[in-house]
């Protein structure tokens, strides 16, 4: 981390109250945590940003569905995520809520900046809009030309008056702060799909409402009393109104953000149109938009219905919040997608924790006591274990850097490794043997060099395990602080002297799961939208290939299309463009795909005939349904027509 960046600014993106935290909130709340600690430890002004997301139509919805006001329901789902972090001991520095006035006023200056410089016009807007994502698509974007690409639901075709942000204004200047920034997004492989998008082209954003009233109103002055901003303009700006934009400017020194962390399917809205809006206002870009990947459950993806969601608070509860923390920080590598399962989250426990760094602190202790009435002097170490000294120097030298390149499961990679040197130092020069051969000072110098390595590995696991790490700090005698960390990490020396002080097992070893797995239950109203986040990285990659921008052959070929013998053909009821199929593509059994295609066929007519089938789709659920697959068609101003082949084929024919 450059020692010149002396303020630290990290956010969480704020969380929409449509439902309670799981593990994807957890998961990227903890990695905030981490980084905050680990800033505030090394010496730097930190300030860490989290809270909730209130406005808009879906949760309007949800309220009232309860028979509550919007405000109310809110309060209640906000509150519960802040308990939730305050359980977790997460240290943010505000949790901004988006109905809050000071918020609001934010927003309002920021859209009356951007107004007044000639970003913003009037205008009509139609197009196809989801409710549940709060979010317009084009025709060519949706699901059989009706259903959301992000969630499945149908769309429906909204016009309204509203108001613009000239998105397109700003294309090339992106493309600039992509090209001259290589770290801006991080993983970098993320990056290129956005500098794609962008490449193929912006339309203007629209960014008012009129069609409810649930957020927050233009300002005054403007006189459009039947206008609210669109959730994603109110949203993102909370990352400057956090710090006073627009208010008491109090902490606007702390901009620009070192980190904004979010998950992958909000990536666009935090890599294309936040630094568009920033650009505009003229503010300074953050350094990195930091984009992890979703958790699945023993390899299945996460759904009420299969009663398979994470809790967050039930799972560090039962296996400790500490060893929860460390689970999520060292499983996956940032970025990709992660798996949980408490036999995962055991043998982490059992063997990272407990054999190699538990064990390790139980063999210090043991050996302090029993040879040297637990006193501890380095003065020697160095003398016998130069060696292993430059061994630990070097790789620590290089743990720094991983941390703001989001690289944290090899920050704690290569803490296991100087573990691994200690555990295996005490194999290779006995200090019971040296205690029977009279070579106390050698002992000594052995159990010294330990000590010392365990008080280097707890000031860098501090921000992963602050608990366990400030039990380890009450053994071995040491502060977790600022001076610290600059005398034994920064300055790589040794503790002088130190008395051990017996503590409880770190660690106890965990022989059964803890937690049993709960029973299915009926699918919620928020379970979809749950599970829809999960579809939109998906989402992504199609709309790069539609946008008409290259691919080599080898991506070509990872799409599978078969000549499929439509067997069943009926009508989907209550869908305008729905026809349900039973298509034979050579796999000994046929499969449902749903087609928008029944403004154009009849049921009737398309039995027995052909058409080209997409057959590695992964299966989508349409009104309900489940959809195996694609057909291909081609449509124009003409109508639309199903590609066949020139004559008949066997059901299950490759196409090449």
């Amino acid at each position: 981390m450059e020692k010149a960046c002396k303020n630290v600014y990290i956010t969480t993106p704020i969380y929409y109250v449509n439902d309670v935290a799981h593990i994807g909130h957890a998961y990227t709340t903890i990695i905030a945590d981490m980084l905050a600690r680990y800033s505030r430890l090394v010496g730097f002004n930190t300030f860490l940003l989290t809270g909730t997301d209130e406005h808009g139509q879906k949760i309007a919805q949800s309220a009232e569905a309860r028979g509550k006001t919007p405000k109310e329901y809110a309060d209640e789902i906000s509150g519960k995520f802040k308990t939730l972090w305050d359980d977790f001991d997460i240290t943010y520095d505000k949790f901004i809520r988006t109905t809050d006035d000071e918020h609001k006023a934010g927003v309002q200056k920021a859209f009356e900046t951007m107004y007044a410089k000639g970003d913003i016009y009037k205008g009509d807007y139609e197009g196809y809009y989801c409710v549940s994502c709060e979010t317009f698509f084009t025709e060519k974007q949706l699901i059989e030309g009706e259903f959301c690409p992000d969630c499945g639901k149908p769309t429906h075709i909204v016009k309204e008056e509203s108001y613009f942000f000239k998105l397109s204004k700003y294309e090339d200047k992106l493309i600039k702060w992509y090209e001259e920034n290589e770290d801006c997004i991080l993983p970098r492989a993320k990056k290129n799909e956005i500098v794609n998008f962008v490449k193929g082209g912006l339309r203007d954003l629209s960014i008012s409402r009129t069609s409810f009233d649930w957020g927050v109103k233009l300002p005054e002055n403007m006189n459009e009393p039947k206008h609210v901003m669109y959730v994603w303009l109110d949203a993102l700006m909370n990352y400057i109104t956090a710090l006073g934009y627009g208010t008491d400017e109090k902490h606007m020194d702390m901009w620009p953000a070192k980190v904004h962390l979010v998950g992958k399917d909000i990536l666009r809205f935090h890599s294309i149109y936040w630094p568009a809006f920033l650009m505009s206002l003229e503010l300074p870009l953050p350094q990195h938009v930091a984009a992890h990947g979703w958790w699945t459950r023993d390899g299945e993806k996460m759904s009420k219905s299969k009663g398979n969601v994470v809790d967050p608070k039930q799972v560090a509860d039962a296996y400790g919040l500490d060893a929860f923390r460390y689970f999520l920080l060292r499983e996956v590598p940032f970025g990709q997608d992660g798996d949980f399962s408490q036999k995962a989250l055991m043998d982490r426990i059992n063997s990272d924790l407990g054999n190699d760094l538990g064990n390790l602190l139980n063999r210090i202790m043991g050996m302090s006591g029993k040879y040297f009435d637990y006193k501890i002097d380095s003065k020697d170490v160095a003398k016998f274990h130069q060696k292993e000294l430059d061994e630990i120097n070097e790789i620590l030298n290089n743990v720094e850097e991983y941390i703001f390149n989001m690289q944290l499961n090899r920050y704690l990679e290569d803490i296991w490794k100087v573990l691994t040197i200690a555990n295996k130092a005490i194999g290779d020069y006995e200090p019971w043997a040296k205690m029977k051969e009279g070579k106390t000072d050698e002992a000594m110098a052995l159990v010294a060099l330990i000590t010392n390595i365990v008080a280097k590995v707890a000031l860098l696991l501090d921000s992963v395990m602050p608990q366990k790490v400030s039990q380890i700090a009450d053994c071995l005698g040491i502060k977790i602080n600022t001076q610290t960390y600059t005398q034994l990490i920064g300055n790589k020396e040794l503790i002088s002297n130190t008395t051990i002080t017996k503590v409880d097992q770190l660690f106890p070893r965990i022989e059964e799961i803890l937690l049993e797995q709960s029973a299915p239950s009926d699918i919620s109203k928020n379970s979809v939208e749950i599970e829809a986040k999960e579809k939109k990285e998906a989402k992504v990659c199609s709309e790069i290939i539609e946008d008409d921008n290259l691919i080599t052959i080898d991506k070509f070929f990872e799409t599978t299309i078969k000549i499929g013998t439509i067997i069943e053909a009926e009508e989907v009821p209550k869908s305008k463009k729905l026809l349900k199929l039973q298509v034979d593509v050579g796999e000994g059994k046929n499969r449902q795909i749903l087609a928008g295609i029944k403004e154009y066929y009849s049921a009737q007519e398309l039995v027995g005939t052909q058409a080209c089938v997409v057959a590695n789709l992964k299966p989508a659920k349409l009104m309900g349904m489940i959809s195996e697959g694609m057909l291909l068609a081609a449509k124009d101003e003409n109508g639309l027509n199903l590609i066949r082949p020139e004559k008949s084929k066997t059901a299950g024919t490759k196409i090449s």
